[in-house]
């Protein structure tokens, strides 16, 4: 873990926070080019599956999809993918097949997380590319803005 990392990981926290703020679950994403444009932010997203009604808006699933768009190609090679949460399946797939390059995590999510806790896709053996994984940056912080939002929503009952 560098201090970019943790840089990187305090981006996609605020990220998360706004989400949380729309009443999306708070996730967020930032993809940084480790290539040609060293440092550069190419996308910085939150969840919107509340404000699309999409089920498939996860922050880094838009997230890679906009670094793409931003670099003109489908690898993501020079490439760190920041994500406040472990990905889920559908989110760990687009990233092997985008070819990221490394994967910085936050929380891990005991439920769904494709980067160990449930299974590991991301590093999965028998896959063509493995990014390289980096776990557990800014995890209490990571967790707590998700357990704030899930708590909250709990004390809310309809009348």
């Amino acid at each position: 873990m560098s201090s970019d990392d943790i840089r990187w990981m305090r981006e996609a926290l605020s990220l998360a926070r706004e989400a949380a703020l729309a009443g999306e679950v708070p996730v967020g994403a930032v993809v940084v080019s480790n290539g040609r444009r060293p440092n550069e932010v190419i996308a910085r997203v939150a969840n919107r599956m509340v404000r699309d009604k999409d089920a498939t808006a996860h922050a880094e699933l838009l997230a890679v999809r906009q670094a793409i768009r931003v670099l003109g190609y489908g690898r993501l090679e020079q490439c760190t993918v920041y994500v406040t949460l472990e990905p889920c399946a559908m989110c760990a797939g687009a990233m092997v097949l985008a070819r990221v390059g490394r994967v910085v995590l936050g929380a891990w999510d005991d439920k769904a997380g494709m980067a160990g806790s449930v299974g590991d896709l991301l590093r999965h053996p028998r896959l063509n590319h493995r990014p390289e994984v980096v776990a557990g940056v800014l995890a209490d912080e990571c967790g707590d803005v998700l357990s704030r939002f899930f708590a909250e929503r709990r004390l809310v009952t309809p009348t």
